[in-house]
């Protein structure tokens, strides 16, 4: 079980309570910095957690080479020591404006694939990405570019995880409800075992 960490939430013995793993919110756009990334992921660490840390796209502010360059520099570095995450690029609904931030769905595409890409670069690992099913076709066009190559992040707050976006034969991460009381944060599921999660977060 994971945990999806947005800044304003503390917890208590996550780990004692089931908790295997977690990912944590570090930045947004270009300038928003979490105050809280570093205690929240040091605190992760302490006791024992994979970790990750996440990025929430703003598209429609700056570039995708841009946001991922910010994020890797704030919170956003991955080694192959098994214990961190590939970092997560959170692709969802725009709290702010438009829902696809005013791109198009071939604009968008490409600005997933600069962020993406360049994370590689200077990473050594694709992002994971997350999204929804309805957001992905809605804002995409239900890309097929990225299932080869990203590892998917799906959010669907129900039983069954339901339809993927195109591309993706399997998921790697499901958020399956906004709560894991009483734990902090979102509630998700990693699909595999431990040792393939600690793959994972070494690269293999």
């Amino acid at each position: 079980m994971c945990l999806a960490i947005r800044p304003g939430l503390t917890g208590g013995p996550v780990k004692s309570n089931g908790i295997a793993f977690a990912y944590i919110k570090a930045t947004e756009g270009t300038r928003f910095k979490s105050s809280q990334f570093n205690s929240q992921y040091t605190g992760a660490t302490n006791v024992g957690l994979i970790r990750g840390s996440y990025h929430f796209a703003r598209p429609d502010i700056s570039t995708g080479a841009a946001q991922a360059t910010f994020f890797v520099a704030n919170g956003g570095r991955w080694s192959s020591d098994g214990i961190t995450l590939p970092g997560a690029l959170d692709m969802e609904y725009n709290p702010y404006g438009a829902t696809c931030y005013g791109k198009t769905q071939a604009a968008m595409v490409s600005w997933i694939k600069d962020f993406s890409n360049t994370y590689r670069a200077r990473t050594g690992v694709y992002p994971v990405i997350y999204t929804t099913t309805s957001w992905w076709s809605t804002c995409t066009g239900n890309s097929a570019s990225f299932g080869a190559t990203n590892p998917l992040w799906i959010a669907r707050y129900a039983s069954a995880v339901g339809a993927l976006p195109r591309g993706w034969n399997f998921y790697t991460f499901w958020q399956y409800s906004n709560s894991a009381r009483p734990n902090p944060g979102d509630a998700d599921v990693f699909n595999g075992d431990l040792a393939g999660l600690k793959r994972l977060a070494s690269g293999a």
